[in-house]
């Protein structure tokens, strides 16, 4: 057992980070620019990044690494740094920790599909073995595969990790609601379906983020619940949907207002929470004291 399976072991309950890319927006980031560069032009702010959410309270923090694979970099003429924007990373989250706080390796999909033939499994294969032993090098503790929706390219990337590195494997699928109330990945499994597939493909954690706000997503962990009841899981909403004001990007569900979505995940026994799109560091202080409130009464 891990350091990551053994604090939940401990704690039963952790919080987690909460959005990077809206983050890093904030500081500076243009829309036109490869944010994982960052981490060898600006390590500075990406740290900044990383600090705001071990001080706000979270037991584990990602990485600046979401978009870091061969196919996204090569758009910028930067797949030949994969190896180090990614170990960098890692190196980054492990300095703001410390010694208490858990690093995972944040992970995203490619973008491109196997069943389409625009890529091979050994071409993802190689991106994802490149980026997990690259975190391992940089001293994270754990790879999250985060925001999937194909379940051949997330059990390629669990296999890569699993077979390169000795880190443990969260993956987490990003689910739509559906016209009948229902919720599917983009490509119409639903979350019973992936959560039974990534298990056998052997994921330590299995969870959902992006693409619901707090509030939604609860009915995926409901669904993820009633199908195992056993199986650590990991919740990050997004901070509500999105809309333009005064032309700024205003997400609709503030720190105040996920009080009640955050108890009903506890009550579902959701083992790690956080935030994705749009959360801030004052979202993972309410999770915070929502989590330690609970741990007192169960």
């Amino acid at each position: 057992m891990g350091k990551l399976l053994e604090l939940l072991k401990r704690k039963r309950f952790l919080v987690s980070d909460g959005a990077w890319g809206t983050q890093l927006m904030k500081l500076g980031l243009e829309s036109s620019q490869c944010p994982e560069i960052w981490n060898i032009t600006n390590k500075n702010i990406v740290y900044s990044v990383a600090k705001n959410y071990v001080d706000a309270g979270a037991d584990i923090i990602g990485t600046n690494s979401f978009g870091a694979n061969i196919f996204k970099l090569s758009h910028f003429n930067l797949s030949e740094k994969i190896f180090e924007i990614n170990k960098t990373a890692a190196e980054i989250s492990r300095e703001a920790a410390g010694n208490d706080v858990l690093v995972i390796g944040s992970t995203g999909p490619t973008g491109k599909f196997l069943i389409t033939g625009e890529v091979t499994f050994d071409d993802l294969y190689e991106t994802f073995t490149k980026q997990s032993a690259a975190f391992e090098e940089g001293g994270a503790d754990a790879v999250c595969f985060e925001t999937f929706y194909d379940i051949d390219e997330a059990k390629c990337a669990i296999k890569a990790a699993k077979e390169n590195t000795a880190l443990e494997i969260i993956c987490s699928f990003t689910f739509d609601q559906t016209t009948d109330g229902n919720y599917k990945t983009m490509m119409g499994l639903s979350p019973e379906t992936v959560l039974s597939e990534l298990l056998d493909s052997g994921a330590d954690i299995i969870g959902s983020n992006c693409g619901n706000g707090f509030q939604q997503i609860v009915r995926v962990a409901e669904k993820f619940r009633l199908k195992n009841a056993r199986i650590p899981l990991i919740i990050q909403a997004n901070a509500g949907l999105p809309q333009i004001i005064n032309g700024q990007l205003i997400y609709s569900e503030s720190p105040d207002r996920i009080e009640n979505s955050v108890r009903d995940l506890l009550e579902l026994n959701v083992n790690i929470i956080g935030g994705c799109c749009g959360t801030t560091p004052e979202h993972i202080r309410v999770i915070r004291k929502l989590v330690d409130e609970h741990l007192q009464i169960i």
